[in-house]
Formats: structure tokens, sequence, C-alpha cells
């Protein structure tokens, strides 16, 4: 096998045992690989070892790499896991399977028009700043509820679930309890959070969607 296939070997050895022990399925668990600044054999490499599900933090990047790994590998699903400007709203919407950052009314309106104009639904996630971080994007844990609503009924997107990324410096456990606790509250089936450091504890604490860059393709670029 090669280093790549080893590593999500691994990977996906790690979250099948988180899972075990909470009590849930592996298939309940979908790994994201975030291939954000690793060039395309790298994806490659992941996607012949039998990876299919990647993140990407931007539009732009992901738009140099994924249409022709899309074309060879028709199975291939994409997230859009970093922040949004309305100004690539329409190349999300093109290019994303899921889009995980929605987090503010003038994005919600953006996708909304764009996937009338293309005919083409992306999955959405609200993003919520769990550690309400001034420097971080997501809707504040109080807004949530509303903001889901707005998104639902205003803007009739198909949102599916919740994201977050816990400040670096507190126990992870506490935000991803307080994420699944406002995606039950909602009906929202979908939850992502974890990343390569914190990926087994998200497991155990009901995600539903891992994203796991280092631990998979090493150091960035």
């Amino acid at each position: 096998m090669s280093p790549g296939a080893d590593r999500l070997a691994e990977v996906r050895q790690r979250i099948a045992d988180a899972a075990q022990g909470a009590g849930r399925s592996l298939a309940d668990v979908t790994l994201v690989a975030v291939s954000k600044t690793h060039g395309t054999d790298r994806v490659r490499e992941m996607l012949e070892a039998g990876q299919r599900v990647f993140g990407e933090n931007r539009v732009q990047e992901a738009q140099e790499k994924f249409p022709a790994l899309k074309s060879d590998y028709p199975d291939l699903e994409l997230h859009l896991i970093g922040p949004l400007q309305t100004n690539k709203a329409r190349d999300a919407v093109a290019l994303f399977d899921v889009i995980q950052s929605v987090d503010r009314d003038r994005i919600a309106a953006a996708l909304a028009k764009e996937m009338t104009h293309l005919g083409r639904r992306p999955a959405c996630y609200v993003q919520v700043n769990t550690g309400e971080e001034p420097q971080k994007a997501g809707v504040a844990p109080a807004d949530v509820d509303a903001f889901v609503a707005t998104c639902r009924d205003t803007y009739k997107l198909p949102v599916v679930g919740l994201m977050c990324i816990p400040p670096v410096d507190e126990e992870p456990a506490l935000h991803f309890a307080l994420l699944a606790k406002i995606a039950a509250r909602n009906g929202l089936s979908c939850i992502s959070m974890g990343m390569s450091a914190d990926y087994e504890t998200a497991v155990r604490l009901g995600a539903t969607h891992v994203r796991v860059g280092s631990a998979l393709f090493g150091a960035r670029p």
C-alpha cells in the first residue's frame, strides 16, 4: 500500500474503534479528507485507496483541482468547509456537493439565488461559532435556531446539518456536545465536527462527518 493508503486505513480504524466504543455504527460516520494546499496527485492517491469524500477551504483552489477528478471519479463528493464570499456563491454551487459554511443572511440569499439559476442544490450546513470567537466565522449558538428557520423558510435552502470549529485552547468535547444538542433541537441529522487532533472525541459525541487533513495528508506544504 502507498503511504497515503496506510494513513487512510489507520484513520478509518480509529473512527471505527471510536464509533464502536460509543455504540454507533461505522456507517454512521463519514470521513471528509481535507485536501487544502495538497496537489491533485495527493488527492488521486487517496482516491485510488478508496476515499471518495473530500473537503476544501477555498473555492478557487477547488476549481483548480477537482473538475478533472470529478470527471474521472463520478462518485467523488466535494464539501466546502471554509468561509464563502458572496461573489463566489455561483462557483460554489456549481462545483461543491455540500456547503458546510453557511453563516449569514447574505450568503444564504446568494446561495438561494444561484441554486435557482443553476438548477443545482448542494446540501447546506450552518456553521456555528460555538466559542463565540470574534475572529471566527459562524452563527452564535443563541442565534442558530432563528437562522436555521430563516434558511429553510425564507431562502428554501436544503439545510441538513451543522458544523463547528472549537477554540484551540478549550476542551473540544464541550463544543461537540453543544453542537449535537443544537442539531437535535432543530431536527438536523448531519453534524460536522472533529479534525485531526480530536475526531475520535467527535465520533463518540455524535459526529456524522469528521474533517481530517494532516492525519491523512501530513503537514501542509
